[in-house]
């Protein structure tokens, strides 16, 4: 019997097991991390891959939930809305989440030591989430040649 493809899925979890994966990949991390010695190859490995994840995670269900006009990594938005700073806040949704959840990652991150263990993932994270700003950012006026996200 031959694989269904992607187009011939159904069900529940074959519609969102992008998400679910990677979430699952951050839990499993984090646990692992828990009970290795950052100071090991396969510690440091651990504690960084937290947060690339994380990252992934983000951009898995941000741009399946928030907007950005202009960036060819959100969805299009569609309509506008009665007020206009509702409008605003609608068209932007996904950098204005990035931005606050951002800011709650850096105020944890200062309120740790950034040489303890975890100190160094929340530094990580935090380092994640800009770049992650910056890229919806500059997608909305810059261009590559050659990606299919580059119109």
């Amino acid at each position: 019997m031959a694989k269904a493809s992607r187009k011939q899925r159904s069900g529940w979890f074959s519609h969102h097991s992008l998400g679910i994966v990677a979430l699952g990949l951050v839990l499993l991390l984090i646990v692992a991390y828990r009970r290795l010695d950052p100071d090991t190859h396969l510690g440091a490995f651990c504690g960084n891959a937290i947060a690339d994840w994380t990252g992934t995670v983000v951009v898995i269900f941000g741009t399946k939930f928030f907007y950005e006009t202009g960036s060819a990594e959100s969805r299009s938005v569609r309509g506008h809305r009665r007020k206009s700073w509702v409008d605003l806040l609608w068209r932007h949704s996904l950098l204005i989440m990035i931005g606050i959840t951002g800011v709650a990652w850096v105020v944890l991150y200062l309120h740790m030591s950034p040489q303890s263990k975890w100190g160094q993932v929340v530094g990580n994270i935090v380092s994640e989430w800009g770049q992650t700003a910056g890229l919806i950012f500059l997608t909305k006026k810059l261009i590559e040649r050659g990606s299919k996200e580059s119109h």
